[in-house]
């Protein structure tokens, strides 16, 4: 295994409201490797953007770092100041947004908002600014660049959005590049061309990815390892082949089973119920109320985390070795085979 660039340990951030405190992440502990894909996966509210939110050092005021570390380089990013932030953040540890439009400036050429970011970067003069900035669009497959350079965002599709966006994260030359749903707006066509973009860029410039989103069909496609968060929580981790041959945590399973399947004759499973008030967490597992696995215990007791290897892990009761045994669903097992024999033959 490659060495470690980044290790997440017992972080937990909470945020300070008029109806008290909202504890969005809980004691969460990952670790990423050089030159591997991490995707963090998991519905709205469960505490994937402020986990890289909290990596980049862009909480919000009424956030609170309560416990855990983020070590980066040696470095505990949770205790460096502002001054030091601004030598990390945009350099070593980039981000891709999720809506581009938004990302974007409407009111500057492209070509601009790229030279920029490498000229407050790497201090290029304004000619090598722009003789990069046309470099990095064409890395990003942007078409006729010296054409496009000039152009505002309102001229560019929103796929074409999305690359101008990941080449101004990649202007710096980062280590660590994060992609938050990179993908969400964009369609199934525009999607793949993103993803095969992303992962070229990953292996032509070695870079370490943690990838976000609640579509496990990205994940399929893109990652090396997941982590499957609920509440707060991390409640699985394991390689792709583990988390979908060998998911073992009921929220792994809802997540997978809610899956569009262009072969699906069965009408798609919804995960019943919602996510908890995450200012009142549940007792036991946060997941119980939700779960048709449930048992007495996970009403009362959270469950420890249990080893099934070394790369994979679930935090569940099921596994506990007086629990009953228990099959995932059979029509889970069925649609799951389907995808990945699409994804072995691509």
């Amino acid at each position: 295994m490659s060495d470690i660039i980044l290790e997440v340990e017992n972080l937990s951030v909470s945020f300070k409201t008029y109806g008290g405190s909202v504890q969005a992440v809980r004691g969460i502990s990952f670790k990423l490797h050089e030159g591997e894909t991490l995707s963090i996966v998991g519905e709205s509210g469960s505490g994937k953007s402020v986990t890289i939110r909290t990596i980049l050092g862009v909480l919000t005021g009424n956030a609170t770092i309560t416990a855990g570390s983020i070590m980066y380089r040696g470095q505990d990013l949770t205790k460096v100041t502002e001054a030091d932030f601004h030598k990390i953040r945009g350099k070593l540890i980039s981000l891709v947004f999720q809506d581009p439009l938004s990302a974007l400036n409407p009111i500057m050429k492209i070509g601009k908002q790229i030279s920029e970011a490498l000229r407050l970067s790497k201090g290029l003069e304004k000619k090598a600014a722009h003789d990069q900035a046309i470099e990095l669009m064409r890395l990003v497959a942007i078409p006729e660049p010296e054409h496009r350079y000039d152009q505002y965002p309102f001229q560019f599709s929103g796929g074409m959005r999305q690359r101008i966006v990941i080449a101004i994260a990649l202007a710096s030359d980062p280590e660590i590049l994060i992609c938050d749903e990179p993908t969400t707006a964009l369609d199934v066509t525009v999607q793949a061309q993103i993803l095969e973009l992303i992962a070229a860029l990953k292996q032509k410039r070695n870079l370490s990815v943690i990838f976000i989103t609640h579509d496990l069909g990205v994940v399929a496609n893109t990652a090396d390892r997941v982590a499957v968060m609920y509440a707060g929580r991390i409640v699985e981790t394991g390689t792709v082949d583990e988390i979908f041959y060998e998911a073992r945590h009921p929220y792994t399973w809802a997540l997978l089973s809610s899956m569009p399947d262009l072969e699906t004759r069965e009408e798609l499973f919804a995960i019943p119920g919602t996510p908890p008030n995450m200012l009142h967490p549940p007792t036991g597992d946060a997941f119980a109320p939700r779960n048709t696995y449930a048992m007495k215990i996970d009403r009362q007791k959270e469950p420890p985390e249990f080893r099934l290897s070394d790369t994979h892990s679930a935090s569940t009761w099921l596994l506990h070795p007086s629990a009953p045994a228990v099959e995932r669903p059979l029509v889970l097992s069925e649609r799951i085979g389907r995808m990945l024999k699409r994804r072995e033959k691509s």
